[in-house]
Order: structure tokens, then sequence, then C-alpha cells
């Protein structure tokens, strides 16, 4: 029998892995994938690639099986396909494959040849570009209004982006947010009454990516008709473009019940493979009235290079698609979808299927509270994730502290990639979403830019409101591990101990189902089996502040009168991500301890490498001697060699001087060498480089940590000078040992403090004589540095300031 979402009948353990087919059964209603065949094809995958990682962001880019790309190798290996504008029999069959692909392609859509043609592009945003660029705009004249551009305000970037062209043609640009739609819509369908035939388009989501909230297909006819706002309100022709993007990757679209006049998406979101390749449905209806000024190889029926005369091709995909098509792309959709239906049985089931998964997250989630009472998450969404047919498979929230505080989603994006877990923060490329439910007022965006926070960046908090949030998305193959693993996640590191739960939303949220009292099975092994409820007269602590993670609580008065901390270990690590190097005294340079992340190791293609990428560098021992002036490499069956700290010499054309990335910031560097290079790829077994930054770069600290620092420049470090970790804050974690915590966090100053976790509320460090200020709990950067002989020593006493 198939469980429900609510019934799994599981062992308090935690749910077996992807690869245990007896168990990898759908939970929610009838519909299920063919588990056996989708279990062993994705077990080898898992075995191969993803042992020990929760990927939960299916809509930035879904899984792909391994059958797919199994059977897309076999098909290259054994055809020979050649340029499709020519006329030899590898042309031809490239040709009849991709004509082929195309059927296929609206067949999964539910429509035909005779409605629609496809236009392959390298993605649902050229394809939203084509659109800008070809749609019939009409600047205002004397008889008739302008084009309007139209979009929901729960927009895409990349639709929002059309405004960019629509904006220089006199051309309306009208955002309407989603409540206006039908609140303003009107009875009756509206006759044109004149003959006014202004284009005008209308853009919206079949899914929003932000919240997963399902807009209603039957949009696309009312506006069609001029029934529903902001098409009733204005005379001519309104055409939908319907942004599928999203909505396709675990969703069905019948586009004969739907005709919306263009619908882009992107293969990524839908397969996963291959990436780089989207398309453009147009209704043949719609097609004439597109006009195109460029024209590239094969869209020309004739053409003269002397003269202005130019002939398009009658076909639409070919009077569209510039140059030569990316074919084996296309050709690798044949098994994209033969792997599709074979492992799921089709979108119905993974609808059900991955909301399913998205119901049970959001009930945990929503549920979960800290030991006073407070809710953990914030979520963002309209519904309460009730239907499939209006909620997709994503959902969308903040973490809060046991005070309501909100938690930055940087802090909770970098503690999730600790365990393995993959989700997605910011504002999703959806600033109208992101300010409505975040409640950011485009003011407030304005002064967001002005403090330094752009898109893509790591400030998630500015003046303790977020910037942005987090996302957790599922796929077909995602299961109830990589729930659990997830929730499980969020009760270890954000939650007040005992986790509690919100019994009467529980209650209620279960009400909306067929399958009540089974959730308390859910939640035991959630909890170790123990679900504390929720007394109704516990409230957020007034009283003395109470440490986050569980601590005693101690008031800020007491911390102020603590006696002096003490320096108890100094550790650099001269080569980023190798091992660190211990010393007793240490001299203090403009970057931070002397020499410390001054080097990193890059592979073949000059990307940096880390311990996830090569777990290996951790056995590489570097050692600075400063009297011989040189860094000296060990490991085990290695010769020790030496490298100079500094090259005085001309460059050698192996010293010559590149560019890599560090934490998104460009740095310049200085290759150190074929020794070195050959040292380190002996041992790793890749092709490596040793590179250090080059003294005549300067690289400053992001803005929005600095806080009024005045010295602020970095060496090859993440995010701060220094890494600081107190020893308190280490001593209840358990199995690892207080040291292995120290070393696994790589600090450069381990302290002696008093409290734990009272680092989090200094401002400004003295250790010795030497004055730091704290830019985020565990972050140093010197205040100032007098002295240029500054000296670190173990025994120092430390003295904290409170902020």
């Amino acid at each position: 029998p198939v469980d429900s979402v609510l019934h799994p009948h599981l062992p308090n353990t935690a749910f077996p892995q992807f690869c245990d087919v007896s168990l990898c059964k759908q939970f929610f209603s009838a519909g299920y994938i063919q588990i056996k065949t989708l279990c062993r094809d994705f077990s080898n995958f898992k075995t191969n690639f993803l042992t020990g990682i929760t990927y939960l962001d299916h809509a930035g880019t879904t899984l792909y099986p391994e059958s797919l790309v199994r059977e897309f190798y076999q098909d290259i290996c054994t055809n020979v396909y050649g340029n499709p504008h020519s006329h030899n029999p590898s042309s031809r069959l490239t040709h009849d494959t991709v004509e082929h692909v195309r059927y296929r392609i609206l067949q999964h859509f539910n429509t035909t040849p005779d409605d629609y043609s496809v236009i392959f592009t390298s993605g649902s945003t050229a394809a939203l570009k084509l659109v800008a660029e070809s749609f019939p705009w009409r600047p205002p004249t004397a008889t008739e209004p302008a084009s309007q551009f139209c979009y929901l305000t729960d927009n895409h970037t990349s639709v929002v982006g059309i405004r960019g062209v629509t904006s220089a043609l006199g051309v309306v640009s009208l955002p309407v947010s989603p409540e206006e739609i039908e609140a303003r819509a009107k009875d009756v369908a509206q006759s044109e009454g004149s003959s006014c035939q202004t284009p005008h388009l209308f853009c919206y989501p079949a899914q929003s990516n932000f919240s997963g909230r399902k807009y209603p297909l039957g949009y696309v006819r009312g506006i069609q008709a001029r029934q529903l706002y902001p098409a009733c309100d204005s005379q001519g022709r309104w055409f939908v473009l319907l942004d599928a993007a999203s909505f396709a990757s675990c969703s069905p679209l019948d586009l004969q019940e739907h005709p919306a006049d263009f619908v882009p998406f992107s293969f990524y979101k839908m397969f996963g493979f291959p990436t780089g390749l989207g398309a453009l449905l147009v209704r043949n209806d719609t097609a004439a009235l597109l006009r195109k000024t460029y024209f590239g190889g094969g869209t020309a029926a004739a053409y003269l290079a002397g003269d202005n005369y130019y002939v398009p091709a009658p076909n639409m995909a070919s009077r569209f698609e510039d140059g030569t098509v990316s074919f084996l792309d296309i050709i690798a959709l044949n098994h994209s979808f033969d792997s599709l239906h074979t492992l799921t049985g089709g979108m119905d089931k993974i609808q059900l299927h991955t909301f399913g998964l998205t119901r049970y997250t959001y009930m945990l989630l929503s549920s979960l509270c800290h030991g006073n009472g407070q809710p953990v998450a914030q979520i963002y969404s309209h519904s309460e994730f009730e239907n499939p047919n209006t909620q997709g498979a994503i959902l969308n929230f903040n973490l809060m502290d046991c005070h309501g505080q909100m938690i930055g989603y940087s802090q909770v994006d970098k503690l999730a990639s600790l365990f393995n877990i993959h989700v997605r923060t910011g504002c999703f490329c959806n600033t109208g979403a992101c300010q409505l439910f975040l409640g950011i007022t485009s003011q407030v965006v304005k002064s967001n830019l002005q403090a330094g926070h752009v898109c893509g960046d790591n400030i998630d908090l500015v003046d303790g409101r977020p910037t942005g949030s987090v996302r957790v998305s599922f796929g077909y193959m995602s299961t109830f591990q990589d729930c659990q693993n997830f929730l499980n996640f969020v009760a270890e590191c954000f939650v007040e101990k005992p986790v509690k739960v919100d019994q009467d939303k529980l209650d209620r949220l279960k009400s909306n189902t067929s399958s009540k009292g089974s959730s308390q099975c859910l939640l035991s092994m959630l909890t170790n089996g123990k679900p504390d409820h929720i007394d109704e007269r516990v409230h957020a602590s007034t009283d003395p502040v109470v440490n986050q993670r569980g601590g005693k609580a101690i008031t800020k008065e007491a911390k102020s009168h603590e006696k002096a901390q003490t320096l108890t270990n100094i550790y650099i690590y001269p080569i980023k991500s190798c091992a660190a190097f211990e010393v007793t005294d240490w001299p203090v340079g403009p970057l931070g301890l002397l020499h410390d992340r001054g080097w990193m190791v890059v592979n073949g293609n000059r990307v940096c490498l880390n311990q996830k990428r090569e777990p290996r560098l951790c056995l590489i021992h570097p050692q600075i001697y400063l009297p011989s002036n040189t860094l000296h490499l060990q490991a085990s069956g290695m010769n020790v060699i030496c490298v100079p700290l500094e090259n005085h010499n001309e460059p050698h054309q192996s010293h010559r001087v590149c560019q890599n990335m560090v934490c998104g910031d460009r740095v310049e560097t200085v290759d150190c060498g074929d020794e070195a290079a050959s040292w380190l790829s002996e041992f790793l077994g890749q092709p490596c480089r040793l590179i250090r930054q080059s003294p005549d770069f300067s690289r400053d600290m992001k803005k929005g940590h600095e806080k009024e620092v005045s010295s602020t420049a970095l060496s090859l470090v993440n995010e701060a000078q220094y890494l600081i970790v107190n020893r308190e804050s280490s001593d209840d974690h358990q199995p690892l040992d207080t040291q292995k915590l120290i070393s696994r966090f790589r600090a450069n100053l381990v302290i002696s403090g008093k409290e734990p976790f009272e680092e989090d509320d200094w401002s400004h460090l003295t250790i010795g004589n030497t004055h730091f200020q704290v830019t985020f709990g565990v972050y140093l950067v010197h205040q100032s540095l007098g002295d240029s002989n500054s000296t670190l020593s173990v025994g120092s006493s430390v003295k904290s300031e409170m902020s």
C-alpha cells in the first residue's frame, strides 16, 4: 500500500537511504513514482556523486539520473550527428532528430505543431529577451493609445527586464499586484467596441519562484478576453506570456486548455540535463505579429550582400533560431523525456510526490518552537499548503532566535553547507515578492544599496531586518530522508532546547488532510520521541539575557564585571585549506597574522581548491621559517620542499601574475613555480599549482561587515583578518572534544572565556597590547596597529568590551 504524507509508519531512526527500494514510497494521495526503477537509477548516481548530500535546490536546477547520461552517451557514440544546415546523411539525421524533439516538447505540454511552434533558446531568459525584442510594441498615436507592458509584481527579474526594451519605445509599463487581477475584474468579457488593434502584453508566472504560489492558469483566457484587470480597462489586443520556468519542473501544463501566446522555460529545471538550453513556445496565431530585425545564419530564405534585401525563412523556428542550434543538447532531450517518463510515470505523479514532501516539511517547520515557546520560522506563503494546484514544491522562510530576532540567511546557508545541505538564499531574482513578504519598501531597497548591499551578496541583515530569505525546493528524486535531514539540521543548530511543538497549529494543519493522528510519529522522529507541547502560559522571556544556544542565563551587567580572559593558542594557516601551523609567539602584519592565508592551491583550471573539493589538503603541513624566509611543505610519503616567502628576482614565466577568485572577490596572485606545482600535483593526484597573493594587490573587506573599521585589508581569508574561538563555547558539544572542534573551525586565536558564546556580544577586544574590533561574533580586524612590531603571545590577557 502507498503511504500518505502523514502516514510513513517508519521507525524512530532516520528514514532509509534513497537506495533502499522497499521503503521508497510516495507519501501523498495515490500518485507515486515507479519506485524500483527510480531507486535503482538514483542509488548508483548518489553513490558516485551525492553521498551525504541533502540537495534542496531543485528550483535552481533539478538533478539528472544516471540513465539519462548513459543513454545519451551511448547515442552520440553510436550515431554521427552533423550540422543540421547541411544535407548529408549525418546532417539529415540531426535535422530529423531535432524535429522529433520539437514534437515531443509539444506533446509534453498537450499541444501540437498545428497550434504552437518551438523556438530553441539558451534558456528562459533568452526566450523572454526574444519576446521583448520582437513583440510589435506601438508608441502612442493621435488615434490609438500606446502598447502596455503589464506584469505581475511577483515575477522573475528576467520578465521585469523586458521593461528595459519597452521604456525606449514609449510603451507604458504597468506593474500589477496579484490581488488586483481579480479584484478589479469585470463581470463579463469586454467587447472591442472599436477597431483599436494596439497590441498589449501581460506577463505572469505560472508558479512564483519565490514562494511556490501557483497562479490560476485561467488568467490566460481571462486576460485574452479582456475580462481580468488590467486588460478589462484597456482597448486593443491582449496577449499573454506565461512564464513556466518554475512551474514546468514539477507540474503538468495543458496548453490546449490554457493557450498562452508565449511560454518560456528552461530544460535544466525539468531534467537537470542538458543545461544552457531552453525554449519559447509561440502560438501560431500570434507568430505572424512578431517582428525581427537581426538575421543570422539559417534564418533567411534569401538576402543580398550588396542590397538591402532580405526575405525571412517561412518556418517559424528557422526564422528565430539564429545560427546553428545546440543540436547535441537538443538530442539529449530525447533521453531526458524517456528517463522522466520511465522513472516517474508522468508529471501528475511528480506534482503529487513533490507537494507531499513540501507539505510535510511545512507542517513540521511551521509548528516548530524554541524551548520558551517562540516560533522558529517565519514562513513566506499565501497558503498553508493544502492543495498541489495552488502550491508548488517550494518552501521559503527565515529562521528566528528565541527572542524573535531574525537570523541572517547567510548564517543559515553557511551552517547548512557544513552539514552538506544544499539550499538557496537571497531574493531569488524576484525583488517584487521579496519586498512583499519581507516588508521591504522601495526606499529601504535604495538605502540598502547605499549601505553596500547588492543582489547576491552575503549582507543578510541591515538594522536587524532581513534583506532576503532561505528557500528549499524539491524534485521528483527527493525523499523523506531529505526532509528529515533538513528539519533535524534546523532543530540541532537553531532551536533553543528543548524542542517544542505548537500543538494547536499542528492539529489545525492536520485537520486539512484525511490522515489525522499520525503526525505524532513524525514529531517523535524530530524530537527523539519526546515531542514537548507548548504551555500557553509561556511567553518570550524578558528576564536577564538567555544564551541563544541553551547556555546559562547571565545579565549584561554581570558580564561587564567578568575577569579578563587568556589567549591559549595561536594558529596560522599559511596555505588556505591546508593544515594549521601552531606557534606560541607570532608577528602581526597589515593583513592579520603575518603570512596567514597568504597562499592557496588551485587546480588545472585555476579554481581554488578547498577541503570540500579536495579533502587531502588537510594532510599537507605548511610551516613558516622566518629566519630563512621560507615556506616548507610537508606530507606523508613526500620529500620536504622549500618555497621562498617572497621572490625578489625578476619574475620567471612560471611565476606569472594571474587573476583568481576568493569568496567572490577577484584577487591578483603570483604563481610560485613548477617545483611546488609538481609536488602538489603528485600528492593530490591532479594537476595543481601553488599561488600567493600579489604583494602589490590590496583586497578590502566587503561592505556591511566593516562597522567603521580603519584597517580592512585582507589576505586570502574568507571574511575577516582573524577568526577567534572561545573554549567555553565548545565544551558542551559532543561527541567531538574541544580540540577537534577548534581544528575544524580553523581559528587563528583561541581564548579561555568564562561563559559560552559571550563573544556574540563583544564589540572590541584587546589581546596584550593589540586592539581589535569584533565585526561579527567570531571575526576580528585590527582597530589600529600603532606599533608596527606588534606580536601576539600565548598567555596574553584578553579584555573584551560589550556592544
